[in-house]
């Protein structure tokens, strides 16, 4: 039986977060640098664990004003440490909730660089090997996240966005672009069925590209995100998928 995460970026302000969790499997919560704070994060946390889902630590750079989605040049041994003060905290929160973290997904521009600079992702798992062993690191398919995981010895997720597109090589079109975000529910919605039962995505040149994923993200200050959360949720039971967190039987 095919089976998926659905996770979403969460405690970021958006304000629907309570109405997301019940659809989602996983929540990557803020973790008050580049959005929310102790309020917000207590309680998001909170919802996550009324809603049963598995909760992960969303770090990202100190940089509220523009939301943690502009490249900032830090060393590896920086990034470690907001990786490690950011897991630290959230996962206070969690254990005060009587409550397990679960993984960790970096946020914004610190994932879209870790992505491709070896330093910065092997610090970032070094970070969650430091923290907990047993936390599960998001990444790209390919992506150095992945592969610094897999150096570090702690279990990794693949990762595909529903609202996101893509280019041939598979990466990410860089938000500062046009068409970069999918705007479209339904759209949004039929990519990521795809991806899940045909390992397939449309790039923007047109040609498919073969992409393998056991998560799938939708943003949670997206637009429409408790729509779209909906309609990937519908059209994935309609094709027989089973939701369910990563790691979890």
């Amino acid at each position: 039986m095919r089976r998926i995460d659905l996770n979403c970026d969460l405690g970021e302000g958006a304000g629907s977060d309570e109405q997301i969790l019940p659809l989602v499997t996983s929540a990557n919560v803020a973790c008050g640098v580049h959005a929310g704070g102790p309020g917000v994060m207590r309680r998001t946390v909170d919802a996550a664990i009324q809603a049963g889902v598995a909760i992960g630590a969303h770090p990202g750079f100190q940089d509220l004003p523009n939301f943690g989605r502009v490249n900032i040049d830090l060393s590896p041994g920086d990034v470690f440490e907001l990786v490690v003060y950011q897991i630290g905290a959230l996962g206070g929160f969690v254990t005060a909730a009587g409550g397990r973290l679960a993984h960790v997904k970096a946020h914004g521009a610190l994932y879209t660089m870790a992505a491709e600079d070896a330093a910065l992702a092997d610090a970032i798992a070094r970070a969650v090997k430091a923290m907990d062993p047993a936390l599960i690191l998001f990444g790209l398919p390919k992506s150095e996240l992945v592969r610094a995981g897999a150096r570090a010895g702690i279990p990794t997720a693949t990762e595909a966005f529903a609202d996101r597109t893509y280019q041939r090589d598979g990466t990410l079109t860089p938000r500062g672009e046009a068409g970069a975000l999918i705007a479209d529910v339904q759209q949004a919605a039929a990519q990521a069925v795809r991806i899940v039962t045909e390992g397939k995505v449309r790039a923007t040149d047109g040609t498919d590209i073969e992409i393998q994923a056991d998560t799938i993200c939708l943003h949670g200050d997206g637009a429409h995100a408790l729509e779209l959360a909906r309609e990937i949720r519908r059209r994935m039971e309609d094709a027989g998928v089973t939701l369910a967190p990563v790691g979890r039987p």
